[in-house]
């Protein structure tokens, strides 16, 4: 129970954090099509998980709370994205390629054929 309650903390300040952080940096770019804030989120999201993941790996310098507080829940609240990133280039070092360019290609087109999927049941359900 206890690490469910930092994975939630975690959560809830990295998605404040996402909010504020993605709608000051839509804002400063003043564009109204391309989202900026969504893409500055998720590379800062792939650069720290990259970074603190790597500490994990060859130093040990977090503890499993930690770890769920962290990459669970801060991160995972933050954006998803950085998680999907990590675990795309650890089947790469391990020797998975087939599995991590199938990962990547699954949430790609899948991803995106399911958002169209969802919009298209939506509309046809309520129009």
């Amino acid at each position: 129970m206890h690490k469910i309650f930092l994975i939630g903390a975690g959560g809830f300040v990295g998605s404040v954090l996402r909010y504020v952080f993605s709608g000051y940096i839509q804002q400063l770019t003043k564009s109204a099509i391309f989202p900026y804030g969504t893409l500055a989120v998720n590379l800062i999201g792939c650069f720290v998980i990259g970074f603190l993941s790597h500490l994990a790996d060859t130093r040990g310098i977090f503890t499993p709370e930690t770890r769920a507080l962290v990459f669970i829940g801060f991160l995972g609240g933050f954006t998803t994205f950085s998680t999907f990133g990590n675990e795309s280039v650890n089947l790469f070092r391990e020797g998975e390629n087939l599995f991590a360019l199938v990962n990547t290609g699954l949430h790609i087109v899948v991803g995106f054929g399911a958002v169209w999927l969802g919009r298209t049941l939506s509309y046809l359900m309520w129009g």
